[in-house]
């Protein structure tokens, strides 16, 4: 299957054996082991900054210019402290439990055998996906991080004005530790092609076919959970968007409206920052689903073409809908579409091709502006920038439609083989209900884990230091009450 690649590959551990065998023989193997290629080196760094571009200034300046003039610093600050303290937090401890092996948890967490970076180095390889190819672990390290870094960051509009700025922190540091680190794992842990491709061959060539079917059984068992049931997720729909949108709602519901929600005008104090925010996220949304292919390589070219046409589409979808029911099309709806598009295209980005990515735009817009407008106030929840119906919404849309839209028949690329031709990557033969049942369930378990344990992690938070500032802080709004400073000083 095309997932995330875990690192050291197994020509390495053969290239050990090897040694204690025959040195000519390891010498040999050495100079086979694959060198990571400078121009898939460079696209995944260029992709890692194009990430980061997203959350500083992207996300921020979106967010911002949606709230309300006295909450505008507030929000830029979350964001900014939310994206440092995921980079540290990632490197201490986050990598290594996201992508090593959990040992007896290991379908739902990895271990700390790379805490701290242990062993991680500039002679230290990644996987990618094609066999024989691999880039350097930093370069890993640095675009994994980036995704660590934003996720967390996109609840904060759910809540936005009226959470304290130290349980937001506090509930930050929980919600990556227990929620974040195990569903990457569970998605995006595998023992990467090299592995599957030595295994498999030994087991074509072996006498003893059961130990050689045991020790295959092995490496393709050395998976998360959601992983190993086949789901796909080529960028992050269940990881990021689905995660952050449930954690968002429970978030919203738990902490209770705003003052004056729902009558009082709580309007965006500047559309042109959220249009500038909303660019930036399509810029570097470029390297968050290109960049995730780990290659330079036609699978980027598609992944990228695919976060074209389906942003243009969810875009154009929410903008003549709205139109079509309230008379004006609003620029806040045509921002607000076209990230509906990056979210539900992020998991097929990869597998889809762009005639069904733009149906999956298309759908995508029309059913968060519902969600947004519709839902939203029908059920009365103050979802303060709408991140369960753009993230959460758009990502279950996403996540269910690629495993449709993954068909070759409908010009997707397929699910991939390394097993029936060991050392290439073969499109399996596709299976509607095998394949979207297994995508169903990826979206169930995440909205499970993520709903349920936010709510125990907001609850802790609220306990110990409570999750919501006073009234008269409210009223006054956070910038001043939390930070001390104003976004704008007339």
């Amino acid at each position: 299957m095309k997932f995330r690649p875990l690192f050291l590959t197994a020509l390495g551990a053969l290239g050990l054996g090897l040694l204690a065998v025959d040195p000519a023989l390891a010498q040999d193997a050495a100079a086979a082991a694959p060198v990571p290629n400078k121009g898939d080196t460079t696209w995944v760094m260029l992709s890692s900054i194009l990430v980061l571009l997203m959350i500083v200034p992207g996300l921020a300046l979106f967010y911002g210019g949606l709230v309300r003039t006295k909450n505008m610093l507030s929000v830029l600050t979350q964001v900014f402290a939310i994206a440092c303290l995921a980079c540290l937090i990632w490197v201490f401890y986050g990598y290594s439990l996201a992508f090593t092996n959990g040992g007896g948890l290991n379908d739902f967490i990895g271990g700390f055998s790379k805490a701290f970076l242990k062993g991680v180095d500039v002679n230290t390889v990644a996987a990618t996906f094609s066999n024989g190819v691999v880039i350097p672990e930093l370069v890993y390290v640095c675009f994994q991080m980036t995704f660590a870094m934003i996720t967390p960051a996109l609840i904060v509009g759910a809540f936005a004005e009226r959470m304290k700025f130290s349980a937001l922190v506090v509930f930050t540091v929980l919600w990556l530790t227990f929620i974040y680190f195990p569903i990457a794992h569970m998605v995006w842990y595998w023992a990467g092609p090299d592995a599957i491709a030595t295994a498999a061959s030994a087991l074509a060539s072996a006498t003893d076919k059961a130990a050689a079917q045991a020790a295959l059984d092995a490496v393709t068992g050395d998976a998360g959970l959601l992983f190993k049931w086949g789901a796909i997720d080529f960028a992050g729909g269940t990881v990021v968007h689905i995660n952050a949108g449930i954690a968002g709602l429970v978030g919203a519901m738990m902490l209770g409206k705003r003052i004056g929600y729902g009558r009082d005008l709580i309007a965006p104090h500047s559309l042109t920052m959220t249009m500038i925010g909303a660019a930036l996220l399509w810029v570097g949304w470029f390297g968050f689903n290109a960049g995730s292919n780990l290659e330079a390589n036609a699978t980027a070219a598609l992944a990228m073409i695919n976060t074209f046409v389906a942003t243009a589409a969810a875009g154009l979808s929410w903008l003549f809908v709205e139109w079509a029911i309230k008379g004006k099309p609003s620029l806040l709806g045509l921002a607000s579409g076209a990230v509906a598009g990056l979210v539900a295209v992020t998991p097929a980005s990869g597998f889809a091709g762009p005639m069904g990515s733009i149906v999956l735009g298309l759908a995508a817009g029309a059913v968060c502006f519902f969600f947004c407008s519709t839902v939203k106030n029908a059920f009365g929840y103050d979802d303060s920038l709408d991140v369960f119906g753009v993230h959460c919404v758009g990502g279950i849309i996403g996540a269910i439609g690629t495993g449709i839209l993954v068909n070759p028949a409908l010009g997707g690329a397929g699910v991939a083989d390394y097993v029936a031709n060991p050392g290439s990557l073969t499109v399996a033969e596709y299976a509607f209900s095998t394949q979207v049942w297994a995508q169903v369930k990826a979206v169930l378990f995440t909205l499970v884990w993520s709903g349920v344990g936010s709510a125990i992690l907001y609850k802790l938070v609220d306990l110990v230091i409570g999750l919501r500032v006073t009234q008269d802080e409210e009223r006054e709004g956070l910038d001043l009450a939390d930070h001390g400073e104003r976004a704008y000083n007339y």
